[in-house]
């Protein structure tokens, strides 16, 4: 006799009359145990700072300006000054500055650069006094807007410590580069801390390149801000050698100061419990290497 291989149901039968209808019985089963929900915390891996030292160099700056602007007095040294009626704050005549700014004579005076005074002089603090002042009004403005515009959003990346230490270190690898290069001239101004941040920023770039979405673009715009502010060098009275040696100074800066983990790293105390963390490294190997050449540079040079 043939048997039906299918499991049996429960049936039970209606004792009343008038159903015949045959139902299955109610089986209890056992209830579904859901896994506990793991919570995941936001990771913070790239904190954002509040940007507020490098509008403290842009004021500093403007200060020195004004200052420097006050000492100078054209009216009791020159003839004729431009805009009379701002008084002893007047500007030298355009054919002595066309930058409408102090003589050189105030700016030597202030702490500008120049290698006679560092060398016979004794006077090493020119190499850094030099940054904080400026040839004229657009000297001046030229320096600050582009400060602003990159200096701000490294710093709201990378904080006020790691920006202030490339911004200064960088100034002063510029006022060596002219004062090697450039010895028969006076040098002022802030173009070789601004191209230090440019210079940091394309480090940066090359460093950090496994976290950025749009690398090419990234790179190609940030190489043409890079050229325009050098093709700027070959004005007159612009020390191109301060840019040229801040420019490099950064680089090496922004390999040692803005390296980040790779992508895809996780730090242990944002792991859940009971989960292991990834097995990645925080840095790639050419990450380490860049650091550790660019400091070593850094330190020689």
């Amino acid at each position: 006799m043939a048997t039906d291989p299918s499991p049996q149901i429960p049936m039970r039968a209606s004792s009343k009359s008038s159903n015949n209808s045959i139902h299955p019985v109610d089986v209890e089963t056992p209830p579904v145990r859901t896994p506990t929900p793991i919570i995941y915390r936001e990771i913070k891996h790239f904190k954002k700072w509040i940007p507020w030292l490098v509008p403290a160099f842009v004021v500093a700056n403007t200060v020195m300006f004004i200052i420097t602007m006050y000492v100078n007095n054209c009216p009791k040294n020159s003839v004729s000054c431009v805009a009379d009626f701002l008084g002893r704050f007047s500007f030298q005549p355009f054919k002595e500055n066309p930058l409408l700014g102090p003589s050189s004579a105030t700016l030597l005076k202030m702490g500008a650069l120049h290698v006679k005074e560092v060398v016979d002089g004794d006077q090493g603090w020119r190499l850094i006094t030099c940054n904080w002042l400026h040839g004229g009004v657009f000297h001046l403005l030229a320096n600050m807007l582009s400060l602003l515009v990159i200096g701000i959003r490294l710093e709201r990346e990378f904080g006020f410590i790691r920006i202030g230490l490339i911004y200064i270190i960088s100034g002063f690898g510029g006022s060596l580069m002219s004062a090697l290069f450039l010895q028969s001239n006076i040098s002022v101004g802030a173009s070789g801390a601004l191209f230090g941040i440019l210079g940091s920023m394309l480090s940066e770039l090359i460093t950090n390149w496994t976290i950025y979405a749009n690398k090419v673009a990234s790179f190609v715009t940030l190489l043409i801000i890079i050229a325009v502010n050098l093709a700027v060098g070959i004005l007159p009275h612009v020390d191109n050698f301060a840019h040229i040696g801040g420019f490099l100074t950064g680089f090496l800066l922004g390999f040692v100061f803005l390296i980040r983990p790779q992508f895809g790293w996780v730090s242990q105390r944002y792991v859940p419990p009971g989960h292991s963390s990834s097995a990645r490294p925080k840095f790639k190997k050419y990450q380490c290497i860049l650091w550790a050449v660019s400091l070593i540079l850094v330190i020689v040079g």
